[in-house]
């Protein structure tokens, strides 16, 4: 048995998407999900459902330092997919990341990426609402080309007000570059005035996706709200998708931008 498994490698998980649906990453494929913590959900199966998709960036929100670092081990021993990370934690929390009392885990945001991340930015909100918040920024490779990727998670519930405030950080961030890709959770549907900002400088990966009233977004979450988006300035995109998945709250929305060659 212990020769057999030298040979054969390791197995994939009980529960998780087979082995041989992993391939190279798509590098014109971008994502962004919120993986629900606590949710107290295997990070072998958040692997599985990456691999599935092997997007060339990969944005989380409610993540947990050591969750992220499970994810992406996972991700190359049973996929063979690897990522470079960074981290936007706003939070050090015990109660959500686990760690000893007087080290508890980061909890915000992460960025994985097939391509190198450069110039990494943590910023916090002024006013985070109920507890911090903030963006990340990195500039990586995408559909073979440089462009700056932020990742956010904006203020939960009725807090329209510090949303608003927090958008317009995030879009003067946004602004000083021609070619940029925003990923996250906004906590907003589309036509909420606290995106105003956002739409004033990008559009949705999803044509059909506006803030008018007639808009044909598809829901993110599980229930029936838009509140996740990618963002795109100066990019087009090629497709979209948005997948329910059972490991989380939040479902894994996909672009594939037309920067580069269509992969299926």
């Amino acid at each position: 048995m212990v020769a057999c498994s030298v040979l054969v490698g390791p197995s994939a998980p009980v529960g998780s998407v087979p082995v041989a649906v992993a391939r190279d990453v798509v590098p014109n494929r971008v994502m962004t999900w919120n993986l629900c913590n606590p949710c107290r959900v295997r990070n072998v199966d958040r692997a599985a459902e990456i691999a599935t998709y092997a997007p060339q960036v990969v944005g989380l929100q409610e993540a947990c330092v050591r969750d992220v670092e499970r994810i992406r081990a996972d991700l190359e021993r049973y996929y063979g997919l690897r990522y470079h990370v960074a981290y936007g934690s706003v939070l050090r929390d015990w109660g959500r990341c686990g760690g000893a009392p007087w080290s508890p885990g980061g909890f915000g945001q992460a960025l994985l990426s097939a391509a190198p991340m450069t110039d990494v930015v943590r910023v916090r909100y002024p006013d985070g609402g109920s507890e911090n918040r903030g963006y990340m920024a990195v500039t990586t490779t995408v559909g073979g080309r440089s462009v700056r990727v932020f990742d956010t998670h904006l203020a939960q519930r009725r807090q329209e007000t510090v949303r608003a405030e927090q958008t317009r950080v995030l879009a003067a961030a946004v602004a000083v570059h021609d070619r940029a890709i925003v990923l996250g959770d906004f906590n907003a549907v589309p036509a909420a005035p606290e995106l105003r900002a956002m739409w004033a400088l990008a559009a949705d990966a999803d044509p059909g996706c506006h803030p008018l009233p007639t808009a044909g977004c598809e829901p993110t979450t599980d229930w029936q709200s838009t509140f996740d988006y990618v963002f795109l300035r100066g990019i087009v995109p090629l497709e979209h998708r948005v997948h329910p998945t059972p490991y989380s709250d939040h479902h894994l929305l996909l672009a594939d931008l037309r920067s580069a060659s269509a992969h299926p």
